[in-house]
């Protein structure tokens, strides 16, 4: 049967307003004609003319956080503990099960930004697209976000999950979930001002924290979700394994056969 992949990833680059300041990449990029030394190291006598059209290789330098880019987030990031008191799992021990599944996009991007998506939303979404979840199902989520990546409100743009939301989700099966905004939560400049309105600290990081009660695991920076369908597709989504690591970059993609 044909298929279509269709790349739900963002770019590791410098230069875009992908994270806030002081977070975001940094990538020094050598060509082949500046890299003649460290060949020459290993193959004393070696002239850079020797070499066809006096080339050697080109590579890159990047200094990341493994939150950068698309990413999936491990249990650990949220908390030290998961499912209600057990040693919370780090990206290299994430279920490689869990990152090849039925995918089901959730199309949120009719809330404002810093909006908190509760489970009524999830549900009425869910009947409005005829869609019942499955164990292991990865929910994307399509917020405002998705359209202001690389625009200076990125990081501030977009809904939310809250508690709830996500619980209701974890409860149903659902083992990994993705946005395209920056935060699977609220954007923190929204929730800061409904902090200092009610004192709760409850508000913070609230879906996040869900993996406290079930563990879970999900992607942010996805791009392109505007374009799946509701159902009908696969996504594949495996982490960098990086050792003891609260999270690891993937090129998160959606499977569609045609």
């Amino acid at each position: 049967m044909p298929r279509k992949i269709i790349d739900i990833s963002v770019y590791l680059e410098n230069e875009t307003a992908s994270d806030p300041e002081g977070l975001r990449p940094e990538i020094t990029y050598f060509n082949h004609h500046e890299t003649f030394s460290q060949i020459q190291y290993f193959f004393s006598g070696l002239k850079k003319e020797d070499l066809p059209d006096g080339q050697t290789w080109a590579f890159e330098k990047a200094e990341l956080t493994t939150h950068n880019g698309t990413h999936l987030d491990a249990p650990y990031h949220f908390h030290s503990t998961m499912n209600k008191g057990e040693r919370a799992i780090t990206v290299d021990e994430v279920p490689l099960d869990w990152c090849f599944q039925n995918g089901v996009k959730l199309d949120f991007r009719g809330f404002e930004d810093g909006y908190v998506v509760t489970a009524k939303d999830v549900e009425e979404e869910l009947h409005r697209i005829d869609y019942k979840l499955n164990p292991l199902d990865i929910v994307l989520v399509n917020t405002r976000a998705g359209s202001r990546y690389g625009y200076d409100d990125y990081v501030s743009s977009g809904c939310g999950m809250g508690y709830e939301a996500t619980i209701y989700m974890l409860e149903k099966g659902v083992r990994l979930t993705g946005t395209d905004a920056w935060s699977w939560d609220a954007p923190f400049v929204h929730t800061a001002k409904k902090y200092r309105q009610t004192g709760n600290p409850s508000l913070i990081w609230e879906g996040h924290k869900a993996g406290k009660d079930i563990a879970y695991c999900h992607i942010e920076k996805l791009h392109n979700l505007e374009i799946l369908p509701s159902s009908g597709f696969t996504v594949s989504c495996f982490p960098v394994k990086i050792r003891g690591a609260s999270a690891g970059w993937t090129r998160a993609v959606a499977i569609l056969n045609e």
